[in-house]
């Protein structure tokens, strides 16, 4: 978690720079957008989940002694993915206009023109990805975090560079092409060195008989027919919010600076857990299994209520200190902070999904959360339509936490059912105390500085960064004194083992 925040520090500072840039204009808008349909293809064609699958895969031939197995499987997987994956890039290169048009009705033809070019440049690094995913299996079997939470950090950074060396030149386009090259010394580069490192060996093979390759099939055919919310709210949002000028910008950012506290409990926690669920799974250990994923998702959530009402009532702060400045102004922060708020609401949701997701993996059933994940989406999208049309991206910021919901829950009542995980292990109790100290902390911070923060601003209107800056800090404080003496009073055991953890008890 602590490296990951230190990647996702590096990715705010990205956002920051792309807002400054090009705040919610055109450019932005193009640049954002043109993620969708090479996020789209990796999700079809492998599943969005190259690391998940293989976590399970390898891990059976590490437990059975059989790893060169193992590795021969991992070439020629991956020689066969080039293949099937390279293929569908170069048609999506000859008909991203037709997507673009398709996809994002509301933009005009100078907008959907410059989103075609982008997403051209974009599309080759979903090989990289879907590779560095590979590898960093690897290392993920044999408990090594470091380089899944360091590979971020330098994919980010390659947008930084390539707009400070490339944007008077080429505009916007200089984003894209730093976003591929990042994608290349980061997320791939890095995990097949340290992979390689460990003693794997990749050499190109193709060989269709092959019994991991088939295993991975089996595996991810499921994940790649069917579509989870997790991955398509995004794809949703920008379809819905095309009509309007800025606002997928101004949704992007704040999904992403949103995603920075979600991946810390959510991607960090699901990341490390994975190969000890599977482990306990391929050992018949079902009854650690199920302690372990309940602990873990009371744990997360637990997390995820307390930061949940601490960015509630800090956003509008937060956002004016991290956003303000270049083409973002003062009105296009006040908008993003609302959206911001709004996501924040579901982050308990998102942790708790992570995890219960990853146990049907470890378990090595990717079919019904698959079957699970589609129909929540199709359920979903009437909701995303009415909202979106009666509340505009507000509505779309509120269809995404129902949908998340719904995901979360729908997945614990099948774990339930299946008696992998009993909904009786959870920790409700500590839960409910959270909420509490949540909600007391994060509504009483709230309404004292949003009526401060006003007034600083009115008597101070030169000084707004350093003021933002001060409020920032002052409601911490008084959020984490209220919600920690609401933990005490209410008997909850995380204040002493926090101070414990941290080597202050």
């Amino acid at each position: 978690m602590a490296s990951t925040f230190l990647s996702r520090i590096i990715g705010l500072v990205r956002l920051k720079y792309i807002a400054w840039l090009f705040g919610r204009g055109m450019e932005a808008d193009a640049f954002n957008a043109a993620f969708v349909l090479p996020d789209m293809i990796s999700y079809f064609l492998v599943g969005g989940a190259a690391s998940i699958t293989f976590v399970t895969i390898l891990t059976r031939y590490r437990e059975s002694d059989r790893e060169a197995e193992g590795e021969r499987s991992l070439s020629v997987i991956l020689t066969t993915m080039y293949l099937v994956l390279g293929g569908a890039i170069l048609l999506a290169e000859v008909f991203a206009p037709w997507y673009i048009h398709w996809w994002f009705s509301g933009f005009d033809s100078q907008k959907a023109a410059l989103c075609v070019r982008l997403t051209r440049i974009l599309l080759p690094a979903q090989l990289f990805f879907f590779a560095g995913g590979v590898f960093g299996a690897v290392l993920l079997v044999r408990k090594q975090f470091t380089v899944q939470a360091v590979a971020p950090l330098i994919y980010n950074l390659g947008t930084i560079v390539g707009g400070l060396l490339l944007v008077a030149r080429i505009g916007v386009s200089s984003l894209a092409v730093g976003t591929v090259a990042g994608a290349f010394c980061g997320p791939f580069l890095l995990n097949a060195v340290f992979a390689g490192r460990a003693g794997t060996r990749y050499r190109p093979l193709l060989d269709w008989r092959d019994e991991g390759l088939r295993e991975w099939v089996r595996l991810s055919l499921p994940l790649i027919v069917g579509v989870s919310l997790v991955t398509a709210d995004t794809w949703i949002i920008a379809h819905f919010a095309s009509s309007t000028n800025g606002a997928i910008s101004l949704m992007t950012y704040a999904k992403q600076l949103f995603t920075a506290p979600m991946a810390m409990l959510a991607q960090a926690a699901g990341a490390a857990s994975m190969p000890f669920f599977a482990s306990l799974w391929n050992r018949n250990r079902h009854y650690e299994f199920a302690v372990g994923v309940a602990d873990s998702v009371s744990r997360v959530s637990c997390m995820g209520l307390l930061a949940a009402s601490a960015m509630v009532a800090l956003a509008p702060p937060l956002v004016r200190l991290l956003f303000i400045g270049g083409r973002f102004s003062l009105a296009d922060a006040g908008q993003c902070a609302a959206y911001f708020a709004i996501f924040s609401v579901s982050l308990f949701l998102w942790s708790a999904q992570a995890i219960y997701a990853r146990a049907f993996y470890a378990a090595g059933n990717t079919l019904l959360p698959m079957l699970a994940g589609t129909s929540v989406t199709l359920v979903s999208l009437p909701i995303y339509a009415s909202l979106g049309h009666w509340h505009g991206a507000t509505g779309l910021a509120l269809a995404s936490d129902a949908g998340i919901a719904l995901q979360t829950v729908t997945l614990a009542l099948l774990l339930h059912q299946r008696r992998m995980v009993s909904l009786a292990s959870l920790d409700y109790a500590e839960m409910g105390r959270c909420l509490c100290a949540g909600v007391a902390g994060g509504a009483v911070t709230w309404l004292v500085f949003t009526w401060t923060g006003s007034q600083l601003h009115r008597l101070f209107p030169a000084q707004m960064r350093l003021t933002d800056f001060a409020v920032l800090l002052a409601g911490t404080a008084l959020w984490a004194a209220l919600a920690t003496l609401t933990l005490q009073k209410t008997g909850s055991a995380l204040p002493r083992v926090a101070l414990k953890r941290l080597g202050l008890r």
